[in-house]
């Protein structure tokens, strides 16, 4: 049988529920969303005369929730018009239509009586083979299944999601006892393939895989944090980046997400899991139960760990909490050594050798943190998984963490490890001194391309399921490198298809990048088929090297520098028209010469989270690597017969104009960045350099013909130059923009505009090549373009002058 999944129902529409219903729409899922009517009427209603029957209050609750939800930031949608897809009702009304669904997912108040209340109603209307889940954090699957159907029980099973649902990749599978196995696997795909999650099969025991291992870790870090005397601001800085680790670490992102909310977890384990060797650690500390108290929650009391106050003048000061006065004081900056030994290493894994090694506060923070972590994951096979890959997915899908407690263990040393789990007063678990016994020095290996991890019940290197729709470049990199230099790697993917991964600091374009752009278009021409540009980093790319352009026009070096975008724009028309297809992947921030990458190629196969946009104006300068010629291009043949073509004209110019980035991949397609019919949208990212190389072979093999070079770009010149000249002038004049904002605009419509040309006139890529490199040119010798480019060098951000 195959299942497809058209329509789903959400029942439950609190922050859950409405970020769940956001991401089935975003996928492109029909859903109806359901919650409970109000039991009295608002002031509003009453004032309008309102009744408890009228419809517009009986769907109140529901509507609220989903417009809040909407409201929120980050977005838990993709694009705005998908809210479209997403029908509300209440329970008492529109129960009946679950019906017509494929999937009804339960997302009420994790209390047990209601659960089972709303499975009785739900089982009178659902059809029978329907996929029913609840996602439930810690409620038993048993209990959830008393008096239910042969064919409810068949098709029950927990999907848990982590928030917010868009965002987190997590997504644990709990099959129920009497779960069918078809339905276990379905689940399982589906939540890889279409929701873009990593799916985690998990077994039915408290807090399941992800929160379970989280938790632990963040209340074993309670009790070293009072042992050691460490700040919360060392915490932070120990937590963090540094092992991998969100900028939020651990203090924020607890404020973050809620005191209240980790508080309840660890009673769930405390209370439920009396077999559980490190029990006392899910113990509530008195400095948590202080803040319990006093509503100490976080973001949503506005105040935890963390404090935001302003001044009479209005302006923000972060405050910590003392841990041992439990008041609130000015931050500390945290410096440790052993941190400042870690600075030239980027490899994060090679990082975890020397922190351990640490013989400051910070070794030993390292040292008993995780060898208590080592202790806890080594005991819970099989408890929570027969695999100990899964709970390495769980954390790093859920937590946000590069490298899972194996993974860490693994970049030790597992001998090493057992060595400092030792010194700690840990026992070794039996299965780890019987892997080390047989030579089996390692959690995972990589043979033949693949991942495998060490099996306890077989005790050999397991092929990692799942890993067939992946191309991961970790684990082809030394085995198929064809080229490299100091920027990039150029990979043979197989099939004739080439991948050029970016490596330099934060995937910035400088030189050494362009050079292997330009070389693995070489290679593919003469040896392969097609080329894709991907990696696997945390973003595709942040852009130019603005330090080599700040250095150049600090210098008054202008033919090197214009040498230098010429450079940057004829490796672009390569990318263009070269005689193999061309395919960009970017995912995370795809921003200036990055986008300008997507721009030129062939086809764009993007990852939804991508964040893509033309943010030349933030350093002082416009798009000098194709961008604003490519924003005029597609203006040109955006033109219909009978439009308005300047306001065709204008939106473009607007988007390199107001710096603006897309928020997913899908509005990437608002703004003109994406194409319509030609680039595509991956939900998974894991899967995206695998399908990019897809669609390569199919562009190769359907006969693909090297592009002739454009000659018609029609541009309209003076009617769209003297235009947007007005609307800059009336901007600043009104203070919308500063002075220096206006001349960047104004050299931007000249581009854009084709110039001062008399009449729409129809150009070469090249002629508007040409007066782009002027222009960026001409604002390099702005005083207030280097300020702005000195300034994004030293803090990150845009500084408006």
């Amino acid at each position: 049988m195959t299942r497809r999944i058209k329509k789903v129902a959400i029942i439950g529409s609190g922050i859950m529920g409405s970020g769940i219903a956001c991401h089935f729409a975003n996928i492109g899922v029909e859903v109806l969303l359901l919650d409970i009517i109000p039991r009295e009427l608002s002031d509003k209603e009453k004032a309008k005369g309102l009744t408890l029957e009228d419809k517009v209050v009986r769907n109140r609750l529901v509507n609220d929730a989903l417009t809040a939800s909407l409201k929120s930031k980050p977005s838990p949608i993709y694009s705005t018009k998908f809210a479209e897809r997403i029908t509300t009702g209440n329970i008492d009304d529109d129960l009946h239509l679950i019906k017509n669904v494929d999937w009804v997912m339960e997302v009420v108040v994790e209390r047990l009586d209601i659960k089972k209340s709303v499975f009785e109603k739900i089982e009178k209307f659902r059809t029978p083979g329907t996929l029913i889940t609840s996602n439930t954090s810690g409620i038993p699957i048993k209990f959830m299944n008393e008096g239910r159907s042969e064919d409810f029980q068949q098709h029950f099973a927990v999907t848990h999601f982590f928030n917010p649902p868009r965002y987190l990749k997590l997504f644990e599978v709990v099959p129920g006892p009497n779960c069918k196995q078809e339905v276990t696997d379905f689940l399982m795909m589906y939540g890889d393939k279409f929701l873009g999650k990593t799916s985690v099969l998990a077994k039915d025991t408290p807090a399941f895989i992800g929160n379970r291992i989280g938790i632990f870790g963040i209340m074993s870090l309670f009790h070293v944090v009072k042992e050691m005397g460490l700040t919360v601001e060392e915490v932070d800085k120990l937590t963090g980046p540094v092992i991998g680790r969100p900028k939020s670490a651990t203090f924020r992102t607890i404020d973050v997400v809620g005191l209240d909310t980790l508080v309840h977890t660890a009673n769930g384990v405390k209370d439920n899991c009396p077999e559980d060797e490190m029990r006392e650690q899910f113990v509530i500390p008195d400095f948590v139960n202080h803040m319990m108290e006093h509503k100490m929650l976080g973001s949503k009391t506005g105040k935890g760990f963390y404090k935001m106050t302003k001044d009479a003048n209005g302006k923000r000061n972060i405050l910590t909490l003392d841990l041992n006065t439990l008041e609130y004081r000015e931050k500390k900056s945290a410096k440790f050594a052993t941190l400042e030994l870690t600075k030239t290493i980027d490899n994060v894994a090679d990082r975890f050798k020397v922190l351990v090694a640490g013989k400051d506060k910070a070794g030993e923070f390292y040292r008993k943190s995780f060898a208590a972590m080592f202790a806890y994951v080594q005991n819970r096979i099989p408890e929570i998984s027969d695999e100990l890959y899964r709970i390495d997915d769980g954390l790093r899908a859920g937590f946000g963490w590069e490298h899972g407690p194996f993974q860490i263990w693994d970049a030790i040393g597992v001998a090493k490890g057992v060595e400092i789990m030792k010194a700690e007063g840990h026992a070794i678990a039996p299965w780890v001194s019987e892997m080390l016994l047989n030579n089996n020095d390692s959690f995972y290996t990589v043979k033949e391309g693949a991942t495998h991890y060490y099996d306890i019940v077989t005790k050999t290197q397991t092929k990692k399921p799942g890993q067939d729709s992946f191309i991961i470049l970790d684990n082809i990199r030394k085995s198929n490198q064809v080229w490299k230099n100091s920027g990039a790697v150029i990979e043979d993917l197989g099939d004739g298809i080439l991948n050029l991964e970016f490596q330099s600091k934060m995937n910035t374009i400088g030189g050494d990048v362009l050079a292997a752009v330009n070389k693995a278009i070489d290679l593919a021409e003469k040896d392969f088929q097609g080329l894709v540009v991907g990696n696997q980093a945390a973003n595709f790319s942040v852009g130019a090297n603005i330090g080599m352009i700040f250095m150049m026009a600090a210098e008054q070096e202008y033919d090197e520098l214009n040498m230098a975008i010429k450079y940057f724009q004829d490796t672009m028309m390569r990318m263009r028209y070269s005689a193999i297809p061309t395919i960009s992947a970017p995912h995370g921030m795809a921003l200036g010469g990055g986008c300008e990458i997507s721009l030129h190629a062939d086809k764009v196969v993007a990852a939804a989270e991508t964040y893509m946009g033309l943010v030349e104006f933030g350093v002082g300068v416009i798009p000098g690597g194709g961008g604003s010629k490519e924003m005029a291009l597609r203006a040109s043949d955006t033109f219909k017969k009978g439009d308005v073509q300047l306001n065709v004209l204008q939106e473009y110019f607007l988007t390199i104009g107001m710096a603006k980035v897309a928020t997913s991949a899908y509005e990437a397609f608002d703004l003109g960045l994406l194409q319509k019919g030609k680039d595509v949208v991956v939900v998974n990212k894991d899967r995206q350099i695998a399908e990019a190389k897809k669609h390569a072979v199919l562009m190769a093999e359907a006969g693909y013909t090297q592009p002739a070079l454009r000659s018609d770009v029609l541009v309209l010149g003076k009617q769209a130059l003297g235009a947007f000249m007005v609307a800059t002038d009336s901007m600043q004049a009104s203070r919308f923009i500063s002075e220096h904002d206006q001349k960047i605009a104004n050299k931007l419509a000249y581009v854009m505009a084709g110039g001062d040309l008399s009449e729409p006139t129809k150009v070469s890529e090249q002629y508007l090549l040409d007066l782009e490199r002027e222009a960026f040119l001409s604002l390099c010798t702005e005083r207030k373009t280097l300020e702005r480019i000195q300034h994004m060098l030293k803090t990150g951000k845009p500084l408006r002058n």
